[in-house]
């Protein structure tokens, strides 16, 4: 086990945990990288056929540690939540892995929580799961493909309601939208993805892994790519503004932040 995350295949199956639980599983850069390195990780492991991904503890994932995470994506752009490995979890600013990742997620799971569930295959949630895809109230927008993906595989609606909002919402609406695939009691989540993820594993590899790659090509195809080149021009431009630099201080602050527009 790291410092950030741990890894450990438990036969053909990949697990990786964030392991920050005393900041919520927040990702700092650090995390990001270690991330990143274990997705590179179940890549090249022949044995390993699915991963699995968790948070240690009673959170999946508060978000990104802003305050140090927030410099290097205003100098990188939206790249830097990918770090320097060759797969990005997220399947957007890079290739994405090409075997199957099933999320568990529990307690709270905002902001980047939403996008991997959005990039993984199988979702299962604790029934005490609170999402929230709060970076409107920050003063920035989501970069890691929930505007992207959300309104494509959750429908329009659906996904506007929580983008512009900020309001969280819990298992059952989750589901209801196809956020997550099933809800589970708090404390099985992980047991139930760890089942699912072995029922694939004992399955053929190529036509898994084949299955995949086919239904992204249908998914992602061209919009996807399109909307995330429009995404890297007009990040800057927010990421640089009086509100997105309000939206840090107040994040820092742990207060409500007062935007201007500007």
């Amino acid at each position: 086990m790291s410092d950030r995350v741990s890894v450990e295949r438990d036969g053909h199956v990949l697990l990786i945990g964030v392991n920050r639980p005393e900041k919520r599983n927040a990702w700092d850069r650090r995390t990001i990288e270690e991330v990143g390195a274990a997705y590179d990780r179940l890549a090249d492991d022949s044995e390993a056929r699915v991963g699995v991904v968790f948070g240690h503890g009673d959170h999946f994932c508060a978000g990104l540690d802003l305050a140090d995470v927030f410099p290097a994506v205003s100098e990188h752009g939206p790249e830097a939540l990918s770090g320097a490995g060759r797969h990005d979890p997220f399947g957007l600013w890079k290739e994405p892995v090409g075997k199957p990742v099933v999320l568990a997620v529990q307690g709270i799971a905002f902001t980047l929580s939403i996008e991997l569930a959005l990039a993984s295959d199988i979702v299962v949630a604790a029934d005490d799961v609170r999402f929230r895809q709060l970076e409107v109230g920050r003063g920035i927008l989501p970069f890691g493909g929930a505007t992207l993906r959300a309104p494509a595989q959750l429908g329009w609606g659906n996904a506007m309601r929580f983008l512009l909002t900020g309001e969280e919402f819990g298992a059952a609406e989750a589901h209801r939208i196809g956020l997550v695939q099933e809800v589970v009691p708090a404390g099985r989540q992980l047991d139930r993805a760890v089942e699912l993820a072995r029922l694939v594993a004992a399955q053929a590899p190529l036509g898994v892994q084949g299955t995949l790659a086919n239904a992204r090509v249908a998914l992602r195809a061209d919009a996807e790519r399109a909307a995330a080149e429009h995404l890297r021009g007009l990040l800057p431009g927010i990421l640089g503004s009086e509100d997105a630099e309000e939206g840090v201080r107040s994040f820092v602050e742990r207060r409500e932040a007062r935007f201007t527009g500007r």
